[in-house]
């Protein structure tokens, strides 16, 4: 039974649908798996494997009748952070504690429209704030792989070092996620997974709890580029609910993928060549462009003069979303309430109680840069730059560009409880400098796993795309992905 957990999500769809095996197996097979590994990787808050069971025999009626959907059978992890009605669904948070929607999310009601079976919540850093998943109320996250010769447990990234895990580890065959400054993409390339965020307004924020507004994307991540463009078409899609929802037709992701990129233009932004940067990125870096050559792709250095400025201006945006944001949680009508001698007091007690230190570093420093005297200063030249950061990308995508690749994240999976990390915030932050621009753009970008380095850990490529032409990523992305030729399976030690 162990074997079906180690189908790709084409693979177990195709099975479901020629009844090799039934949804309920598929779903046992993964809910054993679960029960076995997550004692060690952390990866799931909340099992539900009633509800799994029961949404599997579902499937099993419709596959037998002939009325499968797109993902018909198909067991997903969840990231804790989209609303699943009568479910947990705390976003890594104790200011949250045992909150259970009465409503499901857009993204997560896409997907059981489509047949998809619910195994339960994955792990995240608290609010997605946090670049390692060290941050979340439940404890950190475990990454499936191991350096060579070594029993350390390594992050897996953050704010969706879950959904990165369970799919590395076969705990699920894909997952939600979301990607607010590389939330996807940068646990995806530490875990040797496929990760995409999609353009701004592809996918309903209605029902993801809210860290950034203005950054915040869902998306999926998934074993292969063929798993996540299925992923991708069923939770995208036009939303009333949600104001910045785009109203496009959805594309058939997974036909793209096979198109290659023979008569493109790839671009390589000369900025991304960061002092210090490790010569294995650099050299995965140049196979990339390498591979892409060979696949009949033309590619030509280009200049994005006002990245350097992006990961500052991204953490004035940022914070300051979350702390308007994160405003509502109070104690008052859900979650954890801490009583005081008045109702002020209630209110300070359960914030102090119910927030982390991190959420509680980004939101001061949110309502800093908000406050009288510092907005303009602070909050408004952010945006200012954000603009010119937006302005580089079109001047490119005018010139002829179809899509700019960059190396994924500056290194592969460093320690849990690194003291360096923990001492300066700065440098875990500095864990998104290739993916902040993305998001403060509202473009697509994709993380696909290349190569290893010196230890044998996963490390990965970006590719940029134009607003809502995620095919092109889809495409370029598999032929990084044949081209690297790797299997991405961590060694089971757990």
């Amino acid at each position: 039974m162990s074997e079906l957990t180690k189908l790709t999500l084409a693979k177990a769809r195709q099975g479901l649908k020629d009844k090799q095996f039934t949804s309920q197996e598929l779903t046992s097979a993964y809910l054993e798996a679960i029960e076995a590994a997550n004692p060690a990787l952390n990866a799931y808050v909340d099992i539900t494997a009633e509800k799994a069971i029961d949404m599997a025999k579902q499937s099993d009626e419709r596959l037998s009748a002939g009325n499968a959907g797109a993902l018909e059978g198909v067991p997903l992890g969840i990231k804790d952070l989209f609303a699943t009605k009568g479910v947990h669904t705390q976003a890594a948070s104790h200011i949250l504690d045992r909150f259970q929607p009465e409503y499901e999310s857009t993204v997560t009601a896409n997907l059981w429209r489509d047949g998809a079976v619910m195994l339960g919540k994955l792990n995240m850093d608290e609010f997605a704030m946090g670049s390692s998943n060290e941050t979340s109320y439940y404890g950190p996250v475990v990454n499936p792989w191991r350096a060579e010769n070594s029993n350390a447990n390594l992050v897996p990234g953050g704010s969706s070092g879950g959904s990165a895990s369970a799919v590395s580890a076969w705990l699920c065959s894909a997952a939600t996620a979301t990607d607010t400054g590389g939330s996807i993409r940068q646990p995806a390339a530490l875990t040797g997974t496929v990760g995409i965020k999609p353009t701004y307004g592809r996918c309903s924020r209605w029902g993801v709890v809210a860290f950034a507004s203005s950054l915040d994307q869902a998306g999926p991540i998934a074993r292969t580029v063929e798993d996540a463009a299925i992923m991708l078409g069923s939770m995208s899609g036009f939303d009333a609910k949600d104001s910045t929802s785009v109203d496009l037709a959805v594309p058939d992701f997974a036909a793209a993928v096979e198109r290659g990129v023979k008569g493109l233009t790839i671009g390589v932004p000369d900025e991304y060549r960061l002092d210090g940067m490790p010569a294995e990125i650099e050299a995965l870096w140049r196979r990339g462009v390498e591979w892409l050559e060979a696949e009949g792709a033309t590619v030509r250095s280009i200049s994005l003069p006002h990245t350097k400025y992006a990961l500052p201006a991204y953490y004035i945006v940022a914070p300051a979303e979350a702390s308007s944001n994160l405003a509502r949680y109070d104690g008052v009508k859900y979650g954890l309430r801490v009583s005081g001698k008045d109702i002020t007091d209630m209110y300070e007690l359960s914030r102090a109680e119910g927030f982390g230190r991190e959420v509680k570093r980004r939101v001061m420093i949110g309502t800093y840069v908000l406050s009288a005297g510092y907005y303009d200063a602070y909050y408004v030249r952010a945006q200012k730059v954000r603009t010119l950061i937006k302005r580089d990308f079109e001047t490119v995508f005018a010139d002829g560009v179809d899509a700019i690749l960059t190396p994924a994240t500056p290194s592969a999976a460093f320690g849990i409880g690194d003291e360096a990390m923990k001492a300066d915030p700065v440098k875990m932050y500095l864990n998104d400098i290739f993916t902040v621009t993305v998001n403060m753009a509202g473009l697509p970008g994709i993380a696909v796993p290349a190569g290893k380095d010196g230890a044998g850990l996963p490390l990965g490529l970006q590719l940029i795309g134009k607003p809502f032409d995620e095919e092109t990523l889809f495409a370029a992305g598999r032929v990084i992905e044949r081209s690297a030729g790797i299997e991405f399976a961590p060694k089971q030690w757990w």
